[in-house]
């Protein structure tokens, strides 16, 4: 009469189930799948692969479709991280952050100091809904204290594509090659009609005249872009008027 228990042993070598996969006699693997997930020896490499590299931007779209999902309609607000806190550019982004939120609209910034802060501290002091997008930098910056919902990104093609898929609109304040970055970026979607119905307000005619001047008398005068192209934004030193352009384009 046989052994029960070595009859079993023999049977669990032959036979061996891996989640939905059946594995027998010379097919056993040793170990099991959670062994060799928490095993912690081995080659790390694989840690900056591409392929891992995909799963984690992957996973940053999932974090910021999750965490803005359920937000109403809003207006990014740029302009440039070193604005001074007091000084006549923060106080009108504090101005144009609450007059977004009585009209309606949530706001959304790149979380950091600066005209970014502003917009949110005006959006909060006005109890609206402050959203900061933040940034992986090597000088570290961290969301301003007065964001109410944060994600931070890895990837700044990401954290553009949130600005426009969550946004109606943008409001750009004074800023530097970031803020060129994004008003060049929503320009370019809207021409292109990647997106549409989505109005963009420079805010200060002093600082960007020149721009706009360049614009009129270099790009179009040379025939790199059409006279229709100045039409894609709106150029204003007045709030109220700021918050009417996007209010009227956004249909609301």
């Amino acid at each position: 009469m046989g052994n029960p228990q070595g009859s079993e042993g023999l049977r669990a070598l032959e036979e061996q189930r891996l989640g939905p996969v059946l594995r027998r006699r010379d097919q056993v693997q040793p170990g099991t799948t959670d062994q060799r997930l928490l095993d912690t020896e081995g080659d790390s490499e694989w840690v900056h692969t591409d392929p891992w590299r995909v799963m984690r931007i992957q996973s940053e779209f999932v974090e910021g479709f999750g965490a803005l999902a359920e937000l109403p309609s809003a207006i990014s607000v740029f302009g440039s991280a070193r604005t001074a806190p007091g000084s006549p550019e923060y106080e009108t982004g504090v101005r144009i952050g609450k007059a977004l939120v009585d009209a309606g609209f949530a706001v959304i910034t790149g979380g950091g100091p600066g005209a970014m802060e502003a917009a949110n501290k005006g959006a909060r002091e006005a109890e609206g809904i402050s959203v900061g997008l933040g940034i992986e930098l090597p000088f570290e910056q961290g969301l301003n204290q007065h964001v109410d919902i944060g994600v931070n990104f890895r990837y700044f093609f990401v954290r553009k594509t949130m600005f426009v898929k969550y946004a109606q609109g943008f409001v750009v304040l004074p800023g530097g090659l970031g803020t060129l970055d994004e008003l060049f970026e929503a320009l370019t979607l809207v021409q292109t009609g990647k997106v549409t119905r989505f109005p963009i307000v420079l805010f200060g005619t002093e600082y960007w005249s020149g721009l706009v001047d360049w614009l009129r008398n270099t790009v179009v005068a040379q025939g790199k872009a059409s006279e229709h192209d100045l039409l894609l934004f709106h150029v204003t030193d007045d709030v109220e008027e700021a918050v009417a352009m996007v209010t009227k384009e956004t249909g609301r």
